[in-house]
This record gives C-alpha cells, sequence and structure tokens, in this order.
C-alpha cells in the first residue's frame, strides 16, 4: 500500500480553494472539442474552418520560403521583421487609422496598453463589464481607477468629474457577455466635454461591421486609441492597438507585454494578413450573419421571467439567473446537438447566469429552427 504523502502549506491552500469552488458549484474544466452544431464560438465569420483561409495562408508562406518558423525573440531584439511592420500599416489603413502595433494576444494588447500609458495621478474609468484583460491592465498602472454602471452615461459623468491628470475611458463596442452595444456617440461627446480620451475594444465588433463599429459610425478620427482582435471572427490570433504614430512610438518604448515576450511567427503573421484580405473581399458571409441573427430574434418566444438581453449582435444571452437553471438549459442543448455553453457566476454577476447563443454565417436555417425550438420548448418548463 502506497504511503499517502502529507500535503504542503501551498497545496493546502490550492486544495482548499478547489474545493470552495466545487462546493459552490463553480468549479471550472477545460472540455475537448465536440461534433455538436457550434452556436458557442466566437467563430462568426466562419474563418476559423475556412479552407479558402486555410489555402491562403500555406501558399502566402510557400510564397516567403525563407521566413523562418519562430520570430527567435522580441521585435526589440531579433524578432522584428518588414513584413510585421507593413502587417500594421496595411490594418491600420484598413481601420483608418495612422498606425498600430501588433501584440501576440488581445490579453496582452489590453495589458500593455493600459498599464503603460496611465501614470500616477491619472484616471482610468472603466465599464463595468470591460473585458477583464482591460481590468487587469488598469490595476498594473499606478492610477485612479474607477468604473461606472453598463452603458450608464450619468454614471459616467459621475465617474468624469473625480477625474485627474490624464482620463482614460475604456468601453468595448460590442460587450462579450451580453451583446449589446454602448451609446457610443452619445460616450464619446462626454470624454470630449471633459477632456478624457476614449479607447474602444472591438473585439466582438470587427466582422459583423467589416473595420469594426468606430469605423461603420465614422469616429475613427475622435477615438483615442482601438484594440481589434483577430482571434475571433477573423479566425487566427493575435491582436493590434491601433492609434496615432506618436502612440505606437510609446507603446514601443514602454508596453511589457509588447517588449519582454517573443514576437509572433511568420505563420501567425501570415494568418493574418491573409484574413484580413478575406474580409476585405468577403460581405456574403456578413450578410449571412446578420441574416442569422434577424431570423433567430424573429422566432425566439419571449419569457417574462428568462429574458432575452438586448443584442443586434452574434451574441445572444438568455438570462437563467442561477448556475443550476443555466447548466440545466446548456445540458437540454446539448443532447439535442446544439454547443451552446452556460456561462457561470463568478464569470458574470450572481443573478445573471446565462445561456451565450454565438450565431454564425455557417449556421443553417435547419440549425437555428433546431436551436429555437429547443429554447422555445424548455423555456417554459425550466
Amino acid at each position: 500500500m502506497q504511503k499517502s504523502i502529507a500535503l504542503t502549506s501551498a497545496e493546502k491552500y490550492i486544495k482548499n480553494k478547489l474545493d470552495e469552488r466545487t462546493s459552490a458549484g463553480t468549479y471550472r474544466t477545460l472540455k475537448p472539442e465536440n461534433n455538436l452544431i457550434d452556436f458557442c464560438s466566437n467563430d462568426y465569420l466562419g474563418f476559423a474552418r475556412s479552407t479558402e483561409l486555410k489555402n491562403n495562408i500555406s501558399t502566402e508562406i510557400q510564397n516567403h520560403p525563407y521566413a523562418l518558423n519562430g520570430a527567435t525573440g522580441s521585435r526589440l531584439l531579433s524578432g522584428n521583421v518588414t513584413y510585421a511592420e507593413e502587417l500594421e500599416q496595411e490594418i491600420a489603413a484598413h481601420h483608418q487609422y495612422e498606425a498600430g502595433l501588433l501584440f501576440n494576444s488581445g490579453y496582452d494588447a489590453n495589458l500593455g496598453l493600459l498599464s503603460s500609458l496611465a501614470q500616477r495621478g491619472d484616471t482610468i474609468i472603466l465599464d463595468e463589464l470591460i473585458h477583464a484583460s482591460v481590468i487587469d491592465g488598469a490595476r498594473l498602472s499606478y492610477a485612479n481607477r474607477y468604473s461606472f454602471r453598463h452603458n450608464d452615461i450619468n454614471s459616467l459623468e459621475t465617474k468624469l468629474k473625480l477625474s485627474k491628470g490624464n482620463c482614460y475611458v475604456v468601453i468595448e463596442s460590442i460587450y462579450s457577455m451580453n451583446g449589446d452595444t454602448p451609446p457610443l456617440l452619445e460616450i464619446l461627446n462626454l470624454t470630449e466635454k471633459y477632456g478624457a480620451h476614449l479607447i474602444v475594444d472591438e473585439a466582438h465588433a470587427v466582422g459583423l461591421y467589416p473595420a469594426g463599429l468606430v469605423n461603420e459610425m465614422g469616429l475613427q478620427n475622435r477615438v483615442f486609441a482601438l484594440i481589434v482582435t483577430f482571434g475571433k471572427a477573423l479566425g487566427c490570433h493575435g491582436a493590434i492597438v491601433l492609434g496615432s504614430n506618436l502612440l505606437r512610438e510609446y507603446l514601443i518604448n514602454f508596453a511589457r507585454s509588447f517588449i519582454y515576450t517573443t514576437a509572433s511567427s511568420f505563420h501567425q503573421l501570415a494568418s493574418i494578413k491573409m484574413a484580413y484580405k478575406l474580409l476585405r473581399n468577403e460581405t456574403a458571409d456578413i450578410i449571412n450573419l446578420k441574416n442569422n441573427i434577424n431570423l433567430f430574434k424573429r422566432q425566439l418566444r419571449p419569457h417574462e421571467n428568462f429574458p432575452l438581453l438586448d443584442s443586434d449582435s452574434a451574441i445572444q444571452c438568455i438570462l437563467l439567473k442561477s448556475n443550476d437553471k443555466a447548466r440545466k438549459a446548456a445540458n437540454i442543448l446539448q443532447n439535442a446537438g446544439l454547443d451552446v455553453r452556460a456561462i457561470l457566476s463568478p464569470t458574470v454577476a450572481a443573478g445573471t447566469e446565462r445561456i451565450r447563443i454565438c450565431l454564425h454565417a455557417f449556421n443553417t436555417t435547419d440549425d437555428l429552427t433546431l436551436l429555437i425550438a429547443t429554447i422555445n420548448q424548455f423555456i417554459n418548463v425550466i
């Protein structure tokens, strides 16, 4: 019989924290891929599964036979290539910004931008539902930090009145856990009134809008910085911070998540370039996505106790208001062959647990009919 080994103090702490999660029903696990109909991923336009994109990436790599497999170092040492700088200029032009700087992920982009930009005596004001990466970046700065009620102009103005130094207001153009859109123009007018600088995370908007919501509304000349990620509708990986040439040079010098990491591989850069090429030539998928959003909203029967959150985006959420109900709903949908996931607290606030449905350009009418019928059947008995 094998003798048990006593846990160290650190292991006891780890085990206790995991036991607390298990008891609370909030324990997270990793799940492998499945064969269910995809209503879960952020692959809104189907680029991640696109054979055309895969072939274009392969051709692009073959056209650069001397490109290395890995970057070999950070961009400030051995890892910079002309291809990356030209790609930054190309992406900036697509979104109608002066310049851009690539980061290895959306998390790195938000972390680097927020942690380096705001200094002691400055102010960062965040929508309360902002991405965790923005919150973490703000925490790493020495700035005063405030949050305002979600999409609430009056709450934002209250915090703007408290701001000192350079003030940065950070919002998303489409919120990842609600799918809703902020009153962007009103927020921009208010930040300008108080001399604050608006930063917009476009992670979930690019794709529904070819160059994002800021560009769609013609506001790019008034928004201080834009974060665009490539792991959602563009179907690859990485991110870029868009802004002025001055901001780009500042980030090269001060953004630690850019300075102290190995640069993106050529394969990643080629994937991004080919994804933008496909996006520029792809209108049918965007039309299909918008049609699927409209079909879902039109045919879903509303329920007063479990409302569908107000959203015109690919992200549609039904509030179930408890982890148990959200899990039960997700299980029913998965048993019907539909990959829909429950979003549980603490990922969202207690009492706002939900199922999060992501619609895609490649979802067929039959897929949507099955999804809607299954929800309409269980929503009255759950």
